[in-house]
């Protein structure tokens, strides 16, 4: 993957996608945890919640990768989960929306026959 040239709009482009989507995962978390911080009733389950946002963090941290050379994955990756509209990456060269395309199918195929 690490063969793609990245023009400088493309780059830009990228990172508007890229944090776009950081946003909206942060945004889910931070709503998950509020709703599920608003039913704590007992003490113990305050860990509980602490694990589970230590937990959300350590998805993200693995989930936004922004090497180029693992960016197309990562693309695809947050369009299955929601935090990205693949429409913010039309101005990519089809080459690179390509290699999105590719990996999407691949994984729908395979849950498909799972």
């Amino acid at each position: 993957m690490s063969d793609f040239e990245w023009s400088g709009s493309e780059k830009k482009l990228a990172r508007h996608a890229f944090d776009t989507a950081l946003e909206a995962a942060l945004a889910k978390t931070m709503a998950d945890f509020k709703s599920k911080a608003s039913a704590v009733t007992q003490p113990s389950e305050m860990w509980e919640l602490e694990d589970y946002l230590r937990e959300q963090r350590r998805k993200i941290d693995r989930t936004f990768d922004y090497r180029y050379s693992q960016l197309l994955f990562v693309f695809a990756q947050l369009i299955r989960a929601g935090h990205l509209d693949e429409k913010l990456l039309a101005g990519l060269s089809q080459d690179k929306r390509d290699v999105i395309q590719r990996d999407l199918a691949f994984v729908a195929r395979r849950s498909a026959s799972g």
